[in-house]
């Protein structure tokens, strides 16, 4: 390993040729994850890329690092045997939101529950791109689809939802056309220490375009979106006039300078308090009576699985007197055949 090598985004870069589809939000993904590497520092031989079924799933093909692209919703089992066989590896789990949410599904809450020292990345474009067109886990009820040609009839999950179900510590969401943001909460994942989920809402040009439109178009992007920094006043606005107050128990949006509200009224962001209840109303927040959340919404330390199940290891060798099958097998009583 060299020391101090300053890494750049084409040091993850393979040499295969990018696939997707001319104008699908994973090419600006794949880009600012490498940058993100880069910024992090961690080599590529101890970085591994692990996917599952779908559009996204292509991605460690695009990676110079270790990369298995495994089967349909069983990457989270995978990258768990591979974190935890490898605790010195930095892994990555990129899943699409079919791959994770539907088939997957078990396996991501679960990995989510252990706490495992995994970075998440789920691509959602509430849509099943690469068997053309069905909808999925989180496609709009009514929303019409080759599979639901009279519309769905059905409530979608929210990624987010599921996380604090599963006692989440990590939650994070961004756009594939906020590249800068994405950047950052890719690096805030990663140094996050166990499972951290980083929601990706990404646009599929040929089989759901401009699904996320009410929020990533620049002309109104500013007032339905929110970023979240820790110890940061919830401000947003393309006028940075407005904020988040609490009314009761629940979050409200008010305008600064009217009805007396001044910025001493406006929350500060806490992502690192333990308690999930404001957290829970942020990452809830849709975009249409309340500004959706981008940027790092909770990032909570809590004990990580991989480090956990180590640490029993070793505990367990130090009092046993074998160290390998071998020596249990030939310890306490042992019989000769002959």
């Amino acid at each position: 390993m060299e020391e101090n090598k300053q890494y750049t985004a084409q040091d993850y870069k393979s040499d295969q040729y990018v696939r997707w589809c001319p104008g699908c939000g994973d090419h600006a993904i794949v880009n600012v994850l490498q940058k993100a590497m880069a910024e992090l520092g961690v080599p590529p031989h101890l970085t591994a890329v692990i996917s599952g079924i779908g559009c996204s799933s292509r991605l460690p093909y695009y990676m110079n690092t270790y990369g298995f692209h495994t089967i349909h919703g069983r990457a989270a089992a995978i990258a768990t045997g591979v974190k935890v066989a490898n605790p010195e590896l930095t892994v990555w789990e990129i899943t699409g939101d079919g791959d994770c949410l539907a088939i997957g599904g078990n396996h991501f809450i679960h990995a989510v529950r252990r706490n495992i020292d995994l970075n998440i990345v789920l691509l959602n474009n509430k849509i099943y791109g690469l068997t053309k067109g069905q909808y999925s886990p989180t496609t709009d009820r009514g929303f019409v689809t080759k599979s639901s040609p009279y519309g769905t009839v059905e409530d979608p999950f929210i990624p987010a939802e599921l996380v604090f179900g599963a006692r989440g510590n990590f939650f994070a969401r961004s756009m594939d056309v906020e590249t800068a943001l994405s950047q950052e909460v890719l690096v805030e994942a990663a140094r996050h220490k166990g499972t951290s989920v980083v929601e990706m809402l990404q646009n599929c040009v040929i089989f759901n375009h401009n699904v996320h439109n009410y929020v990533t178009d620049r002309e109104f992007r500013a007032d339905r979106t929110i970023q979240l920094r820790h110890g940061e006043k919830m401000v947003f606005g393309k006028d940075k006039n407005r904020g988040l107050v609490l009314d009761g128990f629940l979050i409200k949006a008010v305008k600064i300078g009217e009805n007396g509200v001044t910025m001493d009224d406006i929350l500060v962001h806490d992502a690192k308090m333990p308690e999930n209840f404001l957290h829970q109303q942020l990452a809830m927040m849709d975009g249409h009576e309340l500004p959706l959340a981008l940027g790092v919404i909770r990032s909570v330390e809590a004990p990580v699985y991989d480090e956990e199940v180590a640490r029993q290891v070793e505990e367990v060798k130090g009092r046993k007197n074998y160290s390998c099958l071998k020596d249990f097998l030939l310890s306490g009583e042992t019989w000769e055949v002959k």
